[in-house]
């Protein structure tokens, strides 16, 4: 369940409004490009602006569409334990296979708060948990030695690791056997040379062929075929963070007639300045025609 390639879902919106016919075709086309695994309502899903009903309500969807077909990682983070515990409840309840928590925001709790927070967690539900260390977004560090130490508790089974660090990572790994999957695409391959199985991709909501035949490439031992398609990826993996995940991708997906790049605020449209990167990128990697470049939008 924890390896290879794990899409970070978008949350498509259409005036206002979760679009929920097209979050079950984002689902089919996963299913169809042979993703190994989904995983709705994180960063990239816009979990923090998705209203509690909205969250259960997409979580609930993406179940009832894969229909065990692969497993479904549900994000029920929050710097809320009480409701990081309701959420996971929740996502148990609708059938999750597991549930991806990201370390409390916001408050910047201590690593003894953190490991207290997951511990309760996993104390009142039983499923497994992924860790999510952002530090960039969530403003604190989940050290290498609280990892290893929530990785005694049996349901909590990974970790996706998105604070950049290859240092961070052999740390991790050198203290406990815990499951580490990348957080950041353009990581996916040096994380996996020191020991990580997989990632959770953002690239992979746009190419989840090439995501899935570099992770496995890996996984069978062929590194040539994984260093081609880093190489490959990598300026697509950059441009899509050069503003805020996911304002880049969920334009990318627009512009790839996949679904409408509706935002919510505080997230706000692509900047006509990066824009042409963005299109540029796309051009290059084949997916759009060079004439998009000369387009407004």
């Amino acid at each position: 369940m924890f390896k290879g390639s794990i899409v970070a879902l978008v949350t498509p919106f259409s005036g206002g409004k979760v679009d929920e016919a097209k979050l079950r075709e984002l689902v089919e086309y996963h299913i169809q490009h042979k993703t190994d695994a989904i995983s709705p309502c994180g960063t990239t899903g816009e979990s923090p602006t998705l209203t509690h009903e909205e969250h259960k309500r997409v979580i609930q969807i993406v179940v009832e569409q894969v229909k065990k077909r692969v497993p479904v990682i549900a994000g029920t983070g929050s710097n809320s334990t009480d409701e990081a515990v309701d959420l996971t409840r929740f996502a148990k309840r609708v059938g999750s296979d597991a549930a991806l928590m990201v370390c409390p925001y916001y408050n910047k709790p201590t690593q003894e708060g953190i490991y207290r927070h997951f511990e309760k967690v996993a104390k009142e539900v039983d499923l497994p948990i992924v860790l999510y260390n952002i530090p960039g977004r969530s403003g604190v560090n989940m050290a290498p030695e609280t990892i290893a130490r929530l990785s005694k508790i049996e349901s909590i089974v990974a970790v996706k690791e998105a604070a950049g660090s290859l240092d961070q990572v052999s740390q991790i790994l050198s203290l406990c056997d815990i499951i580490v999957l990348s957080g950041d695409d353009s990581l996916t391959l040096p994380m996996m040379s020191v020991g990580a199985k997989g990632v959770i991709s953002v690239v992979a909501n746009i190419v989840p062929k090439d995501v899935v035949t570099l992770t496995h490439s890996v996984l069978d031992g062929n590194w040539e075929k994984a260093k081609d398609l880093h190489y490959k990826l990598l300026p697509l993996c950059k441009v899509l963070f050069i503003e805020t995940n996911p304002i880049p991708v969920k334009t990318a997906m627009e512009l790839l007639g996949m679904i409408k790049g509706e935002l919510r605020l505080p997230m706000c449209p692509m900047a006509e300045g990066t824009l042409p990167q963005l299109k540029k990128a796309l051009i290059d990697y084949g997916l759009l025609p060079a004439s998009h470049l000369k387009a407004r939008r």
